[in-house]
């Protein structure tokens, strides 16, 4: 029944006519709308098919008796809210109590008079519209909670991955600039090195080639040239002398290479992906973590084995992802180090440390799939489910923020619309699944 409704109806369930046409008489000249039942059944089946606003109900009757009767009606949900007023010619108190048990709101005793039955009605209805108005408002109060609830972990929500962003893009930014200024400082020299280089050891040649030639057309120098070819053995220097000019001119292009690398894992990414090549993302990130894969004093070096499919560029955000590609690996030598310090060098060797890396492109998908697995100690299942929660991590303080998995996941979920999953046991190493929709 609405709250504001016009009419009032009630359920009166009594077996007496005589009662009934009384009440019948006197409530409808009041205003109310009655409905009557002669038994405990059918008033409950009354009352659910119409949700009176209030039964008047009597004790004795055949069958189930009023206390019975108001025992189901509180019992079922849908008629549990109705207030009952019984009517009896029991006086007891006990039977009054055990009324009230039943979920009775009030007693009235026959014979009862008429205007005291009103009044009674008439407090009990006002009760009941009072009591739904506040369920109401109490309702209208927790609808209004859980939405300024969800705005407010909306908004943090929000807080979090703006914090997030300008942590990587200040982390980007900084990177950037610092590895370009080292370019560019070691470019100058190295370009100089490397130019002058290729004229030295064209001028070596020519400078080798004419003391061949001398030794020919010469062949019999003087005890003096003798001992000094001897002091200096010149036979072994002109072999020799190449190949120390290859070693330099090697040493050269690998600094280029590193320098390379560095501005390729640190490339300033606009708002507009690119097209790139995913492996060298990955070239350069391994690049850049090679001192940390070699070996040391505690362990022999980690391998990379690397399983590289034919796949095509793709439009994306290299900088970015060679970020992901940095947290990932770092947190994989970090838990092969964990490992190993409870081995000994031997065993290291038997069985050596290993990261494996794979690429592979799924055509009917229209993805670029990267595998990236460790053979080191692993995950528990209560780890995993929190990896990417923010700021947490199992690191020791001063050690690690609790954000590069989170920025991961960003960086994946929303900046590239893909995937970036965990599977791993403790013991059983780990590997992480990413997968870049190509567009």
């Amino acid at each position: 029944m609405a709250i504001n409704s016009s009419y009032d109806t009630i359920l009166v369930i009594d077996d007496n006519p005589t009662n009934l046409e009384v009440l019948h008489n006197a409530l409808g000249s009041s205003g109310y709308d009655i409905l009557v039942e002669m038994d405990g059944l059918n008033g409950i089946e009354q009352a659910k098919n119409h949700s009176p606003d209030l039964i008047l109900l009597d004790v004795q009757m055949p069958g189930i008796d009023g206390f019975e009767t108001c025992r189901q009606l509180q019992a079922d949900p849908a008629t549990s809210s109705i207030p009952v007023i019984f009517m009896t010619a029991l006086t007891d108190t006990s039977h009054k109590v055990k009324g009230f048990q039943f979920g009775a709101v009030d007693y009235i005793t026959k014979p009862f008079q008429q205007e005291e039955v009103l009044v009674r009605i008439q407090t009990h209805l006002k009760l009941r519209r009072l009591s739904l108005k506040l369920e109401q408002q109490n309702q209208d109060l927790e609808q209004r909670v859980q939405q300024r609830t969800a705005e407010v972990t909306k908004t943090l929500q929000e807080l979090k991955r703006a914090q997030l962003q300008l942590v990587q893009s200040e982390k980007l930014s900084v990177l950037g600039q610092l590895v370009a200024g080292i370019a560019h400082e070691i470019n100058n020299p190295v370009g100089f090195i490397s130019g002058n280089l290729k004229q030295a050891r064209l001028a070596m040649n020519d400078v080798i080639d004419y003391l061949r030639l001398y030794q020919t057309k010469f062949p019999d120098p003087d005890k003096e040239l003798q001992q000094v070819a001897a002091e200096l053995d010149i036979d072994y220097l002109l072999d020799d002398l190449p190949k120390m000019f290859m070693s330099m001119q090697m040493g050269v292009e690998r600094i280029c290479n590193i320098s390379t690398s560095l501005r390729t894992f640190s490339r300033a990414d606009a708002d507009i992906k690119v097209c790139a090549d995913i492996h060298e993302g990955i070239e350069s990130t391994l690049m850049i973590l090679q001192h940390r894969l070699k070996a040391q004093e505690r362990r022999p070096d980690i391998q990379v084995i690397k399983n590289y499919g034919n796949i095509p560029n793709i439009q994306c955000h290299l900088g970015q992802l060679n970020q992901v590609f940095m947290n990932i690996l770092a947190n994989a030598i970090d838990a092969l180090e964990d490992m190993s310090q409870d081995r000994s060098y031997q065993t290291i060797q038997h069985m050596p440390n290993q990261i494996t890396i794979t690429t592979e492109f799924i055509d009917d998908e229209r993805s670029v799939i990267i595998r990236i697995a460790d053979n080191g100690i692993g995950m528990t299942d209560e780890v995993k489910q929190r990896l990417f929660d923010y700021l947490f991590t199992t690191k020791p303080v001063g050690k690690g923020t609790g954000l590069g998995m989170t920025i991961a996941h960003q960086i994946i979920t929303e900046k590239h619309k893909g995937t970036i999953a965990v599977s791993s046991k403790p013991g059983e190493g780990t590997e992480f699944v990413i997968t870049l929709p190509i567009e």
